[in-house]
């Protein structure tokens, strides 16, 4: 079954502690936190005091996505701050096989992202070193964005060399995923999705995600 992660970037910033309790209520299965550091992305979100702030109200993994310069520098603080898996964009990084092996050492997930406009050859070399691999099916750095059917092809091929190569890292999918897309998400070979949009803004969040649960 794919696991949900809904984006709290879709949540009211205001009440930022009921997100992962709704999250949790909902149905969905880790509480996804996207961090930008308005250089390596336009925007500009939040940083290691919301995770550490969301740590003791959620009960679900924290799925922290770094869209920012130079990762190997916080991987470890973030992890410090109770992130359960912790991602990044090699590419931004000086060295990512450190700060895989920071995150590793901390005792938590690590994973790479390979974003829409970048080939998925940047993200090949590390593939065995980790346990998620997240394909981003819109560009970086903006919400509420239309999924780009075409980043799939990026899942096929990753879903390709872990089954030839008998690797088991997760294949997540984030951007513009929802119950009308969820279908050829896991056709492409996605076991875990972002949603943001989809279930934050839906008349039922908790039917939504049931919807992509499949």
């Amino acid at each position: 079954m794919i696991k949900v992660a809904p984006s709290i970037l879709s949540a009211d910033f205001g009440r930022m502690a009921d997100a992962p309790v709704n999250i949790l209520r909902w149905g969905a299965d880790l509480v996804h936190c996207d961090v930008m550091d308005g250089v390596y992305v336009p925007n500009i979100t939040f940083g290691m005091p919301m995770v550490a702030a969301l740590r003791p109200v959620s009960e679900l993994p924290l799925d922290v996505h770094l869209m920012i310069t130079r990762p190997e520098k916080y991987v470890g603080r973030f992890c410090d701050a109770g992130a359960d898996i912790v991602t990044f964009h090699p590419e931004a990084s000086e060295d990512p096989r450190g700060a895989l092996s920071e995150i590793r050492a901390r005792g938590k997930k690590c994973g790479v992202v390979v974003n829409a406009d970048v080939p998925f050859e940047v993200v090949e070399p590390y593939l065995d070193e980790i346990d998620m691999l997240v394909v981003m099916t819109v560009q970086a750095g903006f919400g509420g964005q239309s999924f780009k059917e075409e980043c799939l092809e990026k899942a096929r091929r990753a879903e390709e060399i872990k089954k030839a190569r008998g690797l088991d890292f997760e294949i997540e999918l984030d951007g513009g995923v929802s119950p009308s897309n969820i279908e050829i998400c896991k056709a492409a070979g996605a076991t875990v999705v972002v949603a943001g949009s989809a279930v934050f803004k839906a008349p039922d969040p908790a039917a939504a995600v049931k919807a992509m649960q499949i």
